[in-house]
């Protein structure tokens, strides 16, 4: 049974797919302006874990993540530049060019660096510009737009008495005193479903719309990839916590105005990661990429575990300091992974096993590491009890080594987590087995000198030996 934080709700509720069986999850995607940066990878993270614990669990989900390339304002009360606009006048480029350029960077580093699954629908928010049109004009069909000249049209949010039920809003304060940023509004929380071109200007991204040539409003592609793919009512629905107040509160809105129907049962946000304790940006100098971690000799899968020994509703930070301890318990898993190459790998000998008071198997962690992350995508609990199982092999002789349950919970850490443990840390060849071997041999000979010998071999090879009271032990360097 899997609990997880609903903002809506305010408490842990459980997940029950609407349907009896398929969890359909969406996830609001990146807008493909300019280079992506560690913070906006945390929340792709943590629902890549929730997805791949759905499956391991054989949960069917079907996720679907939009790509935001046009509409995305430089400010969230709809004034402002469009931000692909901005990045294309920035590069000398078209706006298409400019999208095209960085999904391009985000799919590679995403699908690639990361090593995320992709989702089952992966959509561009300028492919999906009739959908949005057509989702616009039943809004308005129903009377909840209306038109301001030379601007857009307007979801007039005071027809809705749940309107920002998601962050609780007090719409009355809001109003009180407020200024209106763009004029002809008729409540502070009005916001644009369909945006007009400028009359003195053609943009590169623009449409005909039964209420003129202009661009979607940056709230509507989400509703409408939501409702196109996954249905007028959905299980899951994702984002950072800056979303809630806006984009999130406005996709509701919208959707629930048009369908009659709850949008989403369980609402899932993030919180954000800040470097050296204070937020990202461009005039602080602090903006840290996936390549400059890759740049300073760092796996990527530590990155990802340094991200997730936080709560995702925790706030994070990011230090070298912090990365460098990830590394090293990467590292350390890894040694224990080795071990699965080095121990009987016989079902007749793990059976043995199985009777020996003195042998380990670590088949109990399996299910404990499961449990811990049903509990609302415990990650920290959950890297804390892996620690723990994998202690159990310290100082156990390589015969006393239950290898299938080794096999087993690697392979589970690798499926849930995606840290590509097996994968990081192949078996040696037979030629460097055997110089092991001979480095064993010129020790029982006490040919120290031999032993030695073989030893800077190896290590220049990439593997270390370590001596126990039951044999050598090797590990990648």
């Amino acid at each position: 049974m899997i609990q997880l934080y609903n903002t809506l709700t305010r408490r842990k509720d459980e997940l029950k797919p609407l349907d009896g069986e398929t969890v359909r999850f969406y996830t609001c995607g990146l807008t493909v302006y300019s280079q992506p940066h560690i913070g906006n990878w945390v929340g792709y993270i943590y629902w890549d874990v929730l997805v791949r614990l759905l499956r391991w669990q054989d949960i069917p989900v079907v996720r679907t993540q939009n790509i935001t390339d046009v509409g995305h304002l430089t400010s969230d009360d709809d004034n402002g530049e469009d931000k692909i606009e901005k990045g294309a006048r920035r590069e000398g480029k078209t706006a298409w060019d400019v999208a095209e350029r960085y999904i391009s960077i985000a799919n590679h580093e995403a699908y690639d660096v990361l090593k995320l699954i992709k989702p089952d629908y992966l959509v561009r928010a300028t492919d999906y510009i009739q959908q949005q049109i057509d989702f616009a004009k039943g809004l308005d069909e129903k009377g909840f737009l209306y038109k301001i000249d030379g601007d857009g049209m307007y979801f007039d949010t005071s027809l809705l008495k749940d309107y920002g039920k998601l962050a609780r809003l007090d719409v009355a304060g809001l109003e009180a005193g407020a200024r209106v940023s763009v004029e002809g509004k008729r409540n502070i929380t009005d916001f644009a479903v369909w945006k007009f071109s400028p009359k003195d200007a053609k943009r590169d991204m623009e449409w005909d719309s039964p209420w003129g040539v202009g661009f979607p409003g940056w709230h509507l592609e989400c509703s409408t990839i939501a409702r196109e793919t996954l249905g007028d009512s959905i299980d899951i629905h994702a984002g950072g916590i800056d979303h809630i107040p806006v984009h999130h509160t406005n996709e509701i809105a919208q959707s629930e105005s048009l369908t009659g129907k709850q949008f989403s049962q369980i609402w899932l946000h993030n919180n954000h990661i800040k470097v050296d304790g204070r937020k990202m940006s461009k005039s602080l100098g602090n903006v840290i990429t996936l390549e400059d971690i890759i740049s300073r000799g760092f796996s990527p899968m530590a990155f990802k575990l340094a991200i997730l020994s936080k709560h995702y509703q925790t706030e994070g930070n990011f230090t070298w300091e912090i990365l460098e301890a990830a590394q090293a318990r990467l590292n350390h898993w890894r040694d224990y992974a080795v071990l699965r190459h080095q121990t009987h790998d016989t079902l007749e000998d793990d059976d043995d096993k199985d009777e020996q008071d003195d042998s380990v198997s670590l088949l109990a962690g399996r299910q404990a590491l499961v449990e811990k992350l049903n509990d609302d995508l415990d990650t920290p609990g959950a890297l804390a009890l892996i620690d723990e199982v994998f202690s159990k092999l310290d100082h156990t002789p390589l015969d006393k080594i239950h290898r299938q349950s080794l096999v087993q919970f690697i392979d589970e850490i690798d499926e849930i987590l995606g840290l590509d443990l097996a994968e990081s840390t192949p078996d040696i060849t037979d030629d460097l087995k055997m110089f092991i071997i001979q480095r064993r041999q010129a020790r029982t000979e006490k040919n120290w000198e031999e032993s030695d010998r073989i030893r800077d071999e190896l290590l220049q090879a990439g593997v270390a030996v370590r001596d126990t009271p039951s044999g050598s032990v090797w590990t990648w360097k």
